[in-house]
């Protein structure tokens, strides 16, 4: 791994995974633009020798079970991660190993990545911030589905939500960046 002139980076890829596409609220119609700012993240941090770490969901049931088959990645996330862990909760860290990992490795910045923004991806955020990392928040790099309120009955979009989650994280638990300014805070100072 090349060292940062800042604080060294880890880009945490979350359930990109084909259990997803087995659930009755998948689209397709965010997915191509999740798809290109990913893989541009991706590349953008491999060449800069940021460590990929992929996290999946492993849960009790359907397409989130080892045994369905579909705890793998989506076809088109091809790379190899530097590792590899599974998760039971809605964070990447809750009896997982990665921040030990992340520590024995002296990372302190998370770039945080992949499916759904407002729930494992946020989740991600928030107990990392609280746990001492750094967190860039690539918006542009996670992809949800609409909601509705169970309540209201009101339907939330997809972009809805994900100006919400940048709302609560901002300044609080991440700085909020798209696909070129997190790649741009990559760089080594002149």
């Amino acid at each position: 791994m090349s060292h940062q002139t800042h604080t060294a980076s880890a880009l945490i890829i979350i359930d990109v995974q084909q259990s997803f596409a087995q659930m009755p609220f998948w689209t397709l119609g965010d997915v191509p633009a999740f798809q290109s700012s990913l893989l541009r993240l991706e590349a953008g941090c491999r060449a800069r020798g940021v460590p990929v770490v992929h996290i999946f969901h492993v849960g009790k049931g359907g397409p989130f079970t080892q045994e369905s088959g579909f705890v793998k990645p989506l076809p088109w996330l091809a790379g190899a991660p530097d590792v590899r862990f599974q998760k039971h909760t809605h964070n990447a860290f809750t009896d997982t190993g990665l921040d030990l990992w992340l520590r024995r490795r002296s990372i302190g910045k998370l770039i945080i990545t992949g499916i759904r923004t407002e729930q494992c991806c946020e989740t991600t955020a928030r107990v990392g911030s609280d746990i001492g990392y750094a967190v860039d928040y690539v918006t542009e790099a996670t992809l949800t589905f609409p909601m509705t309120h169970s309540g209201s009955g009101r339907t939330y979009s997809s972009e809805e939500i994900k100006a919400h989650t940048e709302l609560v994280l901002a300044d609080r638990f991440a700085r909020i960046v798209d696909v070129d300014a997190c790649l741009a805070g990559l760089l080594p100072s002149a």
